[in-house]
């Protein structure tokens, strides 16, 4: 019997990878359109995030792993942001040919722009949702995520 228990969680994942696929291309146009008047996409929005939650100066490669993207895609945004005027790229002690990403005030305040749009949308769009709920949806994706880059790294 446990074939067809496993059939029924693999049609369950997969129903739910298809709805996650939906939802990433449907977040990624709200996104874009909360954020064009700041002159920014959901891309270059979630790189500014990066670099906040960061805390630090980080280089492109350590962004790109914590985003889960690739590193040359990060890169491309990055250089974009810079000629922006978002972001500078400072030397690094640690490494000669990998600077680290900074945050400019400029960049400060169309992150801080964005959040301030962000905010009181995000609350209408947990409305009626449980925090219970919200928790056990973090669950299920930490979990995906976690096998899916074990998967990919070979482990």
């Amino acid at each position: 019997m446990p074939e067809a228990n496993d059939s029924v969680k693999a049609e369950a994942l997969t129903d739910l990878i298809l709805t996650m696929f939906r939802a990433n291309n449907l977040t990624l146009a709200w996104g874009d359109r909360l954020v064009s008047p700041l002159g920014l996409t959901s891309a270059r929005w979630q790189i500014l995030g990066a670099i906040v939650q960061a805390g630090r100066p980080q280089p492109v490669a350590w962004l790109a792993r914590d985003l889960g993207a690739n590193r040359q895609n990060v890169q491309r945004i990055i250089n974009d942001l810079k000629s922006d005027g978002l972001v500078s790229l400072e030397p690094n002690p640690h490494h000669k040919r990998a600077q680290l990403v900074v945050l400019t005030p400029k960049g400060q305040q169309a992150y801080e722009g964005a959040l301030e749009l962000y905010n009181p949308l995000v609350a209408t769009l947990a409305d009626g949702l449980s925090p219970h709920d919200i928790a056990a949806a973090q669950r299920v994706l930490t979990t995906l995520r976690a096998r899916l880059e074990a998967a990919s790294t070979g482990e």
